[in-house]
């Protein structure tokens, strides 16, 4: 699967087998294994490489899921394997804070409560650290993040608020709607854990920070949960209330297979 993957990424046998550190006929003879067990071509030979068939793109799709799931599964084994049994919650900065301490503080109380190491993500990461195995647990925003694949449970829920520079005719009113926060400026662009952006006019942000300072410099404004915004409270920054906008929910998530006692005791101490 890693050989093919290579090969579907690259466009190229050449240079497929020189980013894997093989030679070109090994990796040849394996993705022929690979076409007669499936009884399909794989590949479109080109003069200028190789190009994805249907069959393979759907292989190529399903290839990096299950490359996906078996690295998450060594890196929790490895975890189990390192020490005593301890949870990596995922957590984005400002995402459900009051709801996190108060959680922790109950789970710590619990009798044979695991140690819980936070790993703090960046937009979009806390769900890949989740498939990944970078996390066990991790809090999202719903509906922002997606759920494919994890079981969840809501416990709370947090206000939309707008920030736009304070500099801006919108800044002087006591709320907003998420149309003229839209038409101050054009909305940030975020990147995602994949390096991808979307298209658009707006700036590009990676994480809250960012985002804070480019609305301070006048280059964007946005719409973010109540809890992000804290950070923003510096000099150039406006935090108005939406008018149309409802709550967005704070969930704990994690993998829907193979959960640990401790993510076990977590939820249970979540949902009582």
């Amino acid at each position: 699967m890693r050989y093919f993957v290579a090969v579907a990424e690259e466009l190229g046998i050449g240079r497929a087998a020189q980013r894997l550190g093989i030679a070109q006929p090994p990796l040849s003879r394996a993705l022929q294994r690979m076409e007669r067990r499936f009884g399909a071509e794989l590949f479109d030979r080109t003069p200028r490489g190789v190009v994805l068939t249907r069959p393979g793109e759907v292989l190529l799709r399903e290839s990096r899921a299950a490359l996906a799931a078996i690295e998450a599964a060594e890196r929790r084994t490895r975890r189990a394997v390192e020490g005593p049994e301890a949870l990596a919650l995922a957590v984005k900065a400002g995402t459900g804070a009051e709801q996190l301490a108060t959680l922790l503080d109950a789970y710590a109380a619990e009798p044979g409560a695991a140690r819980v190491d936070l790993v703090l993500t960046e937009f979009g990461e806390t769900e890949t650290a989740l498939r990944d195995g970078r996390a066990d647990v991790g809090l999202l925003h719903l509906p922002f993040e997606g759920t494919a694949g994890l079981d969840h449970l809501a416990i709370g829920a947090e206000e939309l608020v707008a920030l736009v520079p304070s500099g801006h005719a919108v800044a002087q009113n006591s709320s907003t709607t998420t149309a003229e926060v839209a038409a101050v400026l054009p909305p940030p662009r975020w990147r995602g854990p994949d390096g991808q952006v979307p298209d658009g006019p707006g700036p590009v942000v990676r994480d809250q920070v960012q985002l804070v300072h480019l609305v301070a410099l006048g280059r964007t404004a946005a719409v973010v949960p109540a809890a992000c915004a804290r950070s923003a409270a510096t000099a150039g920054v406006a935090v108005l209330p939406l008018r149309d906008a409802g709550p967005v929910t704070v969930a704990l998530a994690w993998p829907a297979h193979g959960t640990s006692r401790a993510v076990r005791d977590l939820v249970a101490v979540a949902a009582r």
